[in-house]
């Protein structure tokens, strides 16, 4: 035989044997029932889940080719520190064995409680133990706190404008260590301190607001206090005293200290999959466990993502960085002080499906890249770099970033219990993320999020978000920004710049992101909102319940057969080239424009409620073929929108779309996902706004609306916003007004509208008056002649 054929035969048996042969299964199995020697036998299992991860790490020194299963016995298990999976543990698979496997990040404590008086008890704890949740009988109880806790009482549960007033502090012993927690002033987020101290004058001495990247003052009204004896007041409060070690607590009703479960938070991440680009952890599954009972991390190191408005503590529950082809499935996480599921930094094919997220401090689910993979980054709304040094090469600088990544099937409500710069989903610096059939919603803040431009190619379908913007306020049930290298603070020059190169937006937005076949319902902002910079959209077959869409200064939006209930497109601030497309959409309103510069490439065939919310578009040469009238939704009392057979929509290209797919479709948590409220259509008639008025003769108006304190990047829908400028104005020569100012307080005093502006200047006996406007979104000092 020759030696050709012998090959070929060798060969052939080789391959033959490739694919008879199997990869070697390993089970290792934990459970409660203690045994004197186990091995992670199904008859002599671990204790302990750090057990079987250690067993399954000398399994893999000797054959790092055998596929792991952990499978986990019912029960509660308390990590004694995170479970730390690196590459050599590639292809594990964590699993519950049953179905109330639980995970926590809490100890239990067998205390010895003694009354201090007819409604707190106190018990010694181990020195040193430091924990700020306290959870009985499975129930989160209350850190001590001003005002008392009460779920109705929208921000924070409970808010006081004199949380920290120099007379509540004289009443506390000692206020070091005290939590105090704001609203940001403009309602963008939430700010966290600790007291370190107090100042001669009584006031606090305060440490901390990292956690937002658009700094103010606290709101002086939105505020609350945590952590202080003096303020434990009522049933379910606690309070630990560190230096005493002593834990004081006012019992709920019915509860028997005796026999009561006590458990406290000492970790703040239960599960860190860490590789590296070169050494990924790959194929990681982690399934059918409760996760529970974590640490808070509002005091963390927090880091800016870009220019948003957001920054982040880069850390969570499940935590993936360097990862490729891992599984978060069919779990729950509820309970948590923090996020509850990162990507960090590089991760490819990350599937998070099927879980139900609830209960948490932060964001529920967040993919985050790094800094160091943006060309020309920038990481606050005031910064930018030069256009004559900005890095000109298109898409990511390396690949530390998330990407091709997928969120299906998730029911998430109430996340942002602590935090309120947070999110059901939370995108940052990465590409192709696809978001599918998930309920969001009884969030703080936006349902999803996505920060920036960076890099685009994400896929938003069949999503039900709603009751989002709870507590913050100029947000959407879906919210971005796209402040990439094409966008400045000063307008004027980010004109000039566009117009010189016009797709400079795709530098970051490489690829278009497609927002296609969601429910959205926000009553706090917009249900869609497409924030400063936002660019490279595809939106389309949307039905938006209650509050429009949004786009405000961008490139290349195309918003296609929506629907509007209720409301309208609120084109914001456009640009003269934007090439935005709007058209087949059902709207219920006049547009709510502010401050264009044009009207895009194309605004048509659109269906409006009347006549003169039509004409409004088409003095502007624009919307000439669409039309008006009753659009005629089959069953909007059962939110069915979908319109009859001869509606007027369909005459103009409008396209029914399925009504039955929104949100999470897994049996088990479709049962018990909540469904948005049904609108009440509202009259048909076009909104009334404040009249112009003309003032040296320059034209004014009163600040009136949401969409106005959005676009001039107000903290209140207050002021006198200048429309138009006639040059030879007094007011306007020698550096005084510009058009698109708005007037925020005149000689001292504040302006909430024209009348009170106008009042001003009748008291006013001087030539000259001192002004503060908001200009390019920051407060400016100016004096104009008035006469």
């Amino acid at each position: 035989m020759k030696k050709s054929s012998i090959l070929i035969i060798t060969l052939i048996v080789l391959c033959c044997f490739s694919f008879t042969s199997t990869v070697e299964v390993k089970e290792i199995y934990v459970s409660k029932n203690v045994v004197e020697k186990a091995d992670g036998s199904k008859e002599n299992p671990f204790s302990s889940l750090e057990y079987a991860v250690k067993k399954a790490s000398e399994l893999k020194q000797k054959n790092k080719n055998i596929s792991i299963e952990i499978k986990i016995g019912s029960g509660d298990y308390y990590l004694k520190k995170a479970i730390e999976i690196t590459p050599k543990l590639s292809g594990l698979t964590i699993t519950g064995n049953t179905s109330d496997v639980t995970l926590k990040g809490s100890v239990p404590l067998n205390l010895d409680w003694s009354k201090l008086n007819d409604t707190i008890f106190v018990a010694d704890v181990k020195e040193g133990l430091d924990f700020d949740q306290l959870v009985i009988n499975n129930k989160p109880q209350i850190l001590a706190r001003y005002p008392n806790y009460d779920e109705t009482a929208h921000y924070w549960q409970g808010f006081a404008a004199d949380a920290i007033s120099k007379e509540r502090i004289a009443t506390w012993k000692n206020p070091k260590g005290a939590y105090f927690n704001a609203l940001h002033g403009g309602k963008w987020g939430g700010f966290h301190y600790v007291i370190t101290g107090v100042n001669e004058d009584g006031t606090a001495i305060l440490k901390g607001g990292q956690q937002n990247n658009r700094g103010s003052k606290p709101h002086e009204e939105y505020r609350m206090v945590e952590n202080v004896l003096e303020e434990l007041d009522s049933a379910g409060e606690w309070f630990l005293d560190k230096k005493k070690n002593k834990l004081y607590y006012w019992p709920l009703a019915n509860t028997n200290l005796k026999t009561a479960k006590v458990e406290v938070s000492v970790l703040k991440d239960l599960i860190q999959v860490v590789g590296t680009l070169e050494n990924p952890v790959k194929n990681i599954t982690i399934s059918n466990i409760s996760f529970q009972n974590t640490q808070r991390t509002f005091m963390e190191e927090f880091e800016p993502l870009l220019r948003s408005d957001w920054t982040i503590y880069r850390g969570a529950v499940l935590f993936f960085e360097g990862t490729e082809n891992c599984k978060v499935e069919d779990n729950e996480f509820t309970n948590l002080g923090g996020n509850v599921i990162m990507a960090s930094k590089y991760n490819k094919g990350l599937q998070i499906t099927g879980n139900h997220i609830h209960d948490a401090g932060a964001s529920a689910i967040s993919f985050i890249g790094d800094a160091s993979a943006v060309r020309s980054p920038s990481f606050n709304y005031g910064q930018y770099i030069d256009a004559n040094k900005l890095d000109t090469v298109a898409g990511p600088k390396n690949e530390l970033y998330p990407r091709e990544c997928l969120v299906e099937n998730n029911l998430i409500h109430r996340i942002g219990r602590v935090e309120k710069q947070t999110a059901g989903v939370q995108i940052s610096m990465a590409m192709d993320i696809t978001v599918r059939h998930n309920s969001i919603y009884d969030v703080p803040r936006a349902g999803i999020n996505i920060g920036d431009g960076t890099w685009g190619g994400h896929i938003l379908e069949f999503n039900d978000v709603f009751n989002t913007v709870l507590e913050t306020s100029d947000h959407g049930s879906f919210n971005s920004w796209g402040r990439d290298r094409f966008w400045l603070p000063k307008r004027n020059v980010m004109d000039s710049l566009t117009m010189g190169i016009p797709d400079m937006y795709t530098w970051d937005a490489v690829k278009t992101t497609i927002i296609r076949n969601n429910r959205f319902r926000c009553d706090h902002g917009w249900d869609i909102d497409l924030d400063d910079g936002s660019s490279n959209y595809h939106i389309y077959n949307n039905l938006l319940l209650n509050s429009g869409l949004k786009l405000r200064e961008g490139f290349n939006r195309v918003a296609e057969n929506n629907i509007m209930v209720n409301n309208s497109l609120h084109p914001h601030v456009w640009f003269a080239n934007s090439q935005d497309v709007f058209k087949h959409n059902i709207v219920a309103d006049t547009y709510q424009d502010v401050g264009l510069l044009g009207w895009g490439k194309e605004l048509d065939y659109n269906l409006f409620p009347n006549e003169e919310s039509m004409m409004k578009s088409q003095i502007y040469n624009r919307d000439m073929h669409s039309t008006y009238g009753d659009p005629m939704f089959k069953n909007p009392s059962e939110l069915d929108f979908t319109v009859s057979e001869n509606s007027p929509a369909l005459k103009i290209g409008f396209k029914n779309f399925s009504m039955d797919e929104f949100g999470v479709q897994k049996e088990s948590l479709k049962k018990i996902a909540k469904t948005p409220e049904v609108p009440v259509i509202k009259d048909l008639s076009e909104n009334k706004s404040s009249p112009v008025v003309a003032w040296l003769r320059n034209n004014i108006k009163s600040v009136d609306s949401e969409q106005e304190q959005s676009a001039y990047g107000l903290n209140s829908a207050e002021g006198v916003i200048i429309l138009r400028i006639w040059k030879p104005s007094p007011a306007v020569q020698n550096n005084g007004i510009k058009k698109g100012d708005v007037i925020l307080k005149a000689g001292g005093k504040k302006v909430k509208n024209i009348q009170d502006f106008f009042k001003i200047n009748v008291e006013n006996k001087t030539d000259m008056l001192d002004l503060v406007v908001m200009r390019n979104q920051a407060e400016k000092e100016i004096r104009i002649r008035v006469k």
